[in-house]
């Protein structure tokens, strides 16, 4: 279920630096447990959301931010001042489509992650045992 009425979510980094909007939020939104993203969030895993490129807005701070290019060619996007995580893209990144760090968000949303993604390298101190379906892989992966 997408959000389909037109709001401006407002997001920021933790010092406020950096500050966005987004004007709608697509439905694909999950819960990242691969190896890269637990140890930049320092938690069990990284909630994205997508928003279409036209979607998503700096509005202030932009020159905050830097960026992280990981061995296999993903990037994240952070503040240089508080390090909160914002941005993650694929190598191969069109541009149509933003997946920011959901907990970014000030403003509240009705919808919810959908899925656990590379939980085969999942913390061994958490177990997801939550009704969303759980792939060891990407979203093609077959779900356990």
């Amino acid at each position: 279920m997408t959000d389909s009425t037109e709001h401006k979510y407002q997001g920021q980094c933790l010092c406020g630096s950096i500050k966005y909007e987004v004007t709608k939020i697509e439905e694909r939104m999950g819960h990242c447990h691969c190896i890269m993203c637990r140890k930049f969030h320092g938690a069990a895993f990284a909630t994205y959301a997508e928003a279409k490129s036209e979607n998503f807005h700096w509005v202030s701070g932009e020159n905050f931010i830097k960026s992280y290019v990981a061995p296999n060619g993903t990037t994240r996007k952070f503040c240089e001042n508080c390090g909160s995580s914002l941005i993650f893209e694929m190598p191969n990144d069109d541009g149509k489509s933003v997946e920011f760090a959901l907990s970014t968000l000030d403003t509240d949303i009705s919808l919810k992650p959908d899925a656990h993604i590379f939980t085969k390298y999942g913390a061994s101190w958490y177990e997801a045992n939550d009704e969303l379906p759980n792939h060891p892989e990407g979203r093609d992966s077959q779900p356990e």
